[in-house]
């Protein structure tokens, strides 16, 4: 089951359950669920998604009531795509579509009153996905990972950046690692990155930089279960250093060596600055 705010990401979501080989049946009067999925199975698909939303207009209100039936003789499953009121307000000014619920009275309510007919199924659903920050190759990542083998997980992200060049967006946990020795001061190693094994040694073999990450792997031990609870589909978690082309890239890159044995879902790993050019000083 597909649903969430109108602009939050749903035509694009449809997209890729297509190529992940769902059923898709999209603005399904939420009343007929449980007869369409039952044509579906007779007619062989085994992956099938429903997209119901606003666009229902009254027919939406049997929303909760019809997936309390379908929940009878099965569990669906529900994701539900959110995202902020001033990016859905900028998507619809640069679409120009108009909003399904939009009246005389302009988008911005139109949003409000979407909230408020989405609060349950917010409420019950089994992942959320906040597409405020995200790109359509951020979502797709994302929804490949919790669908792409029918076994949802969330996603985390790992990305080193420079502080220079200012903060990852989308990221929930960020780490400052600008205390740690500087591989830019070693003549050396000041035109190599993160990814090249002398800036790795160099940067591994201080002692607070161990004491750092064998405080860091307990705390994440604990704490990415904990997201996942709270129905996160996608966290993002960030290091940066001054430049983002040596300390925050090792780092990076260890923490997702490392997550390998914590975590059972996909791990991924960008270096946002790596291929800026470092002004010496």
């Amino acid at each position: 089951m597909i649903t969430g705010l109108s602009g939050a990401g749903k035509s694009q979501a449809v997209k890729v359950f297509e190529d992940l080989g769902f059923y898709i049946l999209d603005n399904l009067p939420p009343a007929l669920m449980t007869t369409a999925l039952d044509v579906c199975r007779r007619g062989g698909h085994d992956r099938v998604a429903f997209v119901i939303d606003a666009r229902s207009g009254a027919l939406f209100a049997e929303a909760n009531a019809a997936l309390d039936e379908l929940a009878a003789a099965e569990r669906p499953h529900l994701l539900f795509l959110d995202a902020s009121d001033d990016v859905l307000l900028r998507r619809y000014s640069e679409t120009r579509h108009r909003h399904p619920l939009e009246g005389t009275r302009g988008v911005q309510p139109s949003i409000e009153e979407e909230r408020r007919l989405l609060v349950d199924l917010r409420a019950r659903a089994d992942k959320v996905i906040d597409t405020t920050h995200l790109s359509v190759k951020d979502l797709r990542d994302t929804l490949h990972s919790l669908y792409g083998t029918g076994t949802p997980a969330m996603l985390v992200h790992v990305v080193s950046f420079g502080y220079k060049y200012g903060l990852p967006p989308a990221a929930d946990l960020v780490f400052d690692v600008r205390f740690m020795e500087n591989p830019f001061y070693i003549p050396e190693l000041r035109d190599l990155d993160g990814r090249d094994a002398p800036v790795r040694e160099y940067v591994l073999g201080h002692p607070a930089t161990r004491e750092f990450l064998d405080h860091l792997a307990p705390f994440l031990r604990f704490a990415l279960p904990r997201y996942e609870e709270e129905k996160k589909a996608r966290l993002e978690i960030a290091f940066g250093c001054t430049g983002g082309r040596h300390r925050s890239v090792v780092i990076a890159d260890e923490i997702v060596r490392r997550l390998g044995s914590l975590w059972p879902g996909e791990i991924t790993v960008a270096h946002r600055d790596v291929g800026r050019a470092e002004v010496r000083s």
